[in-house]
């Protein structure tokens, strides 16, 4: 009798795990679209594991509200049953990019989010004044 041929061995693996820093209340209620490699993959904010074949990878985040912003893309060699763990900070605002690597990163564009809401905050207080009187 012949031996049956067992089950093909699985394929090499590899993980990204990605942090998305932030949530729906200070960055944006979409979650930020990302890809790896060009494929688009579902990711929410906090951590996400990917399974990937072994090899170099490019991931790619942006953020979606009026248009596209908070671009940021990052290329990635990720060995044979290794973890590799990428960070992904959204900007404050629309007019700043994103930020990303291969540990915490800073949001960018604090400053002019600041002078909007000190602005906001003017206008509002003017507003009340002026009908006050």
């Amino acid at each position: 009798m012949s031996a049956q041929p067992g089950p093909p061995p699985p394929a090499p693996t590899g993980w990204i795990r990605l942090t998305v820093q932030g949530n729906a209340l200070t960055s944006n209620m979409i979650h930020p679209s990302v890809r790896l490699n060009g494929y688009p993959v579902p990711t929410p904010y906090g951590v996400s594991v990917h399974p990937v074949p072994p090899g170099p990878w490019r991931v790619d985040v942006h953020c979606q509200w009026l248009r596209q912003y908070g671009q940021a893309d990052l290329t990635v060699d990720v060995a044979e049953g290794r973890t590799v763990d990428v960070f992904y900070a959204p900007p404050w605002h629309q007019f700043a990019g994103g930020r990303i690597g291969l540990e915490r990163q800073p949001r960018s564009g604090f400053g002019l989010f600041l002078v909007m809401m000190l602005v906001a905050l003017a206008v509002v207080v003017g507003a009340i004044v002026l009908s006050v009187t």
